[in-house]
């Protein structure tokens, strides 16, 4: 049985817990996935349409607008890569989750996009330094550690020399308490990409008030040296 509660997030939190607590935190994905699809259980973070920070942030970055091969890192139900093919990138979009990429195909039967499964932490050899553009949005944000550590760096390893990685999440100041999953990003955990080997094109650290209540968020785009 689904669990009954006014808030949509509380069965990912519910089944992150538990798979945190397994041993295996990616697990849930793919639990949360199967059972709300087959149980019309909502997914808090599926608008079934594209991102708006994501659409502002292309209108801001001219290089984000020039078609290039593209990656989307957790593309859940599809509507950012959708989007970005239709902008003319060529564009592959993965999710750890079967189940996702499986009603992506569904939804879009005609797409350009090449869906697969796919683990960030164990991604196919070919991508290395392969993308010209991959996006990061609200992926980071639940993972915690050094899991999300390891996830800046599997993201940075997927990039092409000049290539740009894209970031929208929610944000949060160090002395603020991260609270329940998603767990927002302090400006110290962005700041690492730098460190990795890239420089700062743009970031904002901005309230999104596009949401139900506003919510801060970072976004920031970042170019490979």
């Amino acid at each position: 049985m689904v669990p009954q509660s006014q808030d949509p997030r509380s069965l990912p939190r519910l089944l992150a817990e538990k798979a945190i607590a397994e041993g295996d935190p990616l697990a849930w994905f793919e639990r949360f996935y199967r059972l709300a699809l087959a149980e019309g259980y909502p997914i808090p973070w599926a608008d079934m349409k594209p991102n708006p920070n994501l659409m502002e942030l292309c209108e801001r970055i001219p290089d984000l607008r020039s078609p290039t091969n593209l990656l989307v890192v957790g593309c859940g139900l599809g509507d950012d890569a959708e989007w970005l093919a239709h902008q003319g990138h060529e564009v592959t979009a993965f999710d750890i989750s079967p189940s996702a990429i499986t009603h992506c195909c569904r939804r879009f039967p005609d797409s350009p996009v090449d869906y697969l499964v796919a683990d960030l932490f164990d991604p196919p050899e070919s991508w290395q330094k392969h993308f010209k553009i991959v996006l990061e949005s609200y992926t980071l944000q639940v993972f915690k550690g050094s899991l999300r550590n390891e996830a800046v760096l599997r993201i940075s390893e997927l990039i092409s020399p000049s290539g740009l990685l894209v970031l929208i999440s929610r944000g949060r100041n160090e002395s603020e308490s991260a609270g329940t999953m998603p767990w927002p990003l302090t400006r110290d955990e962005v700041d690492v990409i730098p460190e990795l080997g890239f420089r700062e094109l743009f970031f904002e650290d901005y309230l999104d008030r596009s949401e139900e209540r506003p919510i801060r968020r970072f976004r920031a785009c970042y170019q490979k040296l």
